[in-house]
């Protein structure tokens, strides 16, 4: 295995926002509250102990929640001891309930935090760090999280339930799951992984459970928490924040505000915050709560409350309120005594907004680090790239000028005709000049006229270019397979495929093989070549 590096400004499938965040962009230095660095750390762990964070609840939720995984729990409940700790913090990330861990980055989240603990463990041994992986649970995106990619081929769950994803029944993955198994084969490798899929999503009755129960299963040997917000005991920390997010709604002004700064430092702004930033959970179903003439009206339905029925009902059943991408932040530093947020360059492009929101609810904001991204690249890729005389960087730009430059490196014949441009130049220059001495008007009709003689020969140009590229189809063609392997559909692989077409090459160290090579405060693109 190869380890190399690379700047993600260098890699053009990286947007610009996230090349900005990877790479600390001054323009953004103000949205932050520490700069990612393990020196930093110091600050941020006096800082978060003065945060008022409810160990005993957390620790008691937990352990509730484990006590129903049927995957090995010996080292994630070793570390939800550790919490109830006052020198224990945690480096978090998360993700929404995906189906069968869904696109490649969520492992890399996990592993990103992992190793984050790990570093921190080195430099300050007085204290604790586990890293910790939430489950957004109560999103309703379906749609968003209800497929996979292995080895080319795209699974699907198909179920007609409305609202959390976490809360949905596991019934009706039957079918998905035979898929699955489908795919992966006989070898001994591919059952002993499906054994786990089928276990975990078997043995519970809601989707939640059985991502949570899944993602411990993969992680048994090198521990992590995971937790699933979605619990009423949690919940009832954040009454006094959802509150003031039903009554007065400082939200909404203090996200706002820090958007019109950032569109002014040359960014999009990415949430869009509302008076009220909250979901009313229901039997199957997820909806927005919004004031309307002086009632709590549940958006897409015939119900709405008074303010005090509102509020009886928050303090009653606080499990019911779910908070949007504006809130939720502030839930999970709520509850958790957490030093630093791990999240790829889209889900921080979301965190920088909510920092006076954070001040002003006196919550300590956590640091901001940009997960590891990781590019795999294959023993079989690697000799394409050789054969074709190219080097594994060509492929980091965009396809049309790879291929451009390709061509036109690869030329057998001279296609420019950049001499011939200039002679022509000079011709009508001359011929200019001796029309000037006869007729001065000529002029004009004889730079029109060059004019056009050069158009036919870029013409001329393009179509040699043209017949010169079709010599080259074949490689052309091998470029593309190429790219596709690196840049699945011109996008990150991690974004697009499953961690499973890559963890059967070597199903003992693939996770280790990750561990090794990442390091989440080093901004830059991790190539692994196997």
């Amino acid at each position: 295995m190869k380890i190399t590096h690379c700047n993600f400004g260098e890699v053009s499938q990286f947007s610009p926002t996230d090349i900005a965040i990877a790479t600390q962009d001054d323009r953004l230095q103000q949205f932050i509250k520490y700069s990612p660095s393990i020196e930093s750390f110091r600050q941020v762990i006096e800082d978060k102990k003065k945060d008022k964070t409810d160990r005993e609840v957390l620790v008691k939720v937990l352990r509730e929640q484990y006590s129903r995984y049927v995957t090995n729990t010996e080292k994630g409940e070793s570390l939800i001891d550790l919490l109830a700790d006052p020198r224990t913090f945690t480096v978090t990330t998360a993700h929404q309930p995906v189906l069968f861990t869904g696109p490649l980055y969520v492992i890399y989240k996990i592993i990103s935090a992992v190793k984050m603990t790990r570093n921190l463990q080195s430099v300050y041994s007085d204290y604790n760090f586990v890293p910790v992986f939430i489950s957004g649970g109560e999103d309703h995106d379906f749609e968003e999280m209800n497929h996979m990619n292995l080895f080319g081929k795209d699974i699907i769950w198909n179920n007609e339930e409305n609202g959390s994803v976490a809360r949905m029944s596991t019934k009706s993955l039957g079918p998905a799951l035979e898929e699955l198994k489908e795919i992966l084969g006989t070898s001994p490798s591919a059952e002993r992984i499906y054994e786990l899929f089928h276990q975990t999503h078997t043995s519970h009755e809601v989707y939640g459970t059985a991502f949570c129960d899944l993602i411990n299963g993969i992680f048994s040997d090198i521990g992590i928490i995971v937790l699933n917000m979605d619990h009423p005991d949690l919940k009832r920390k954040m009454i006094p924040i959802f509150r003031d997010e039903l009554i007065s709604h400082h939200s909404m002004p203090l996200v706002r505000d820090t958007q019109d700064q950032i569109e002014q430092a040359g960014f999009k702004p990415q949430a869009y915050a509302r008076e009220i930033n909250l979901f009313l959970l229901d039997e199957c179903r997820r909806d927005r709560i919004e004031l309307v003439d002086g009632k709590y009206t549940i958006v897409d339905t015939d119900v709405s409350y008074s303010q005090d029925e509102m509020l009886d009902l928050l303090e009653q059943s606080p499990e019911r309120f779910s908070p949007n991408v504006v809130m939720r932040p502030l839930y999970q530093e709520t509850i958790l005594p957490n030093l630093a947020y791990i999240g790829g360059g889209g889900e921080l492009a979301y965190w920088i907004e909510r920092k006076s929101q954070f001040a002003h609810f006196d919550l300590n904001f956590p640091m901001l680090i940009r997960r590891d991204s990781c590019l795999w690249v294959e023993g079989s890729v690697t000799k394409r790239i050789n054969k074709l005389g190219l080097e594994l960087s060509d492929f980091f730009k965009e396809e049309t000028v790879l291929i451009k430059e390709y061509v036109t490196a690869a030329a057998e014949n001279e296609f420019k005709l950049g001499k011939e441009k200039g002679q022509l130049m000079q011709i009508f220059k001359g011929i200019e000049e001796k029309a000037k001495a006869i007729d001065p008007t000529l002029r004009s009709a004889i730079a029109a006229e060059a004019k056009n003689q050069l158009k036919s020969l870029e013409k001329i140009e393009d179509r040699m270019r043209r017949t010169e590229k079709q010599k080259h189809d074949i490689a052309i063609g091998q470029i593309k397979t190429v790219l596709d392997k690196l840049f699945p559909q011109g996008s990150m692989q991690e974004r697009k495929i499953n961690f499973l077409n890559f963890y059967f090459r070597d199903p003992d160290n693939y996770l280790s093989n990750l561990m090794e090579a990442f390091d989440p405060l080093d901004a830059r693109l991790k190539v692994i070549e196997v």
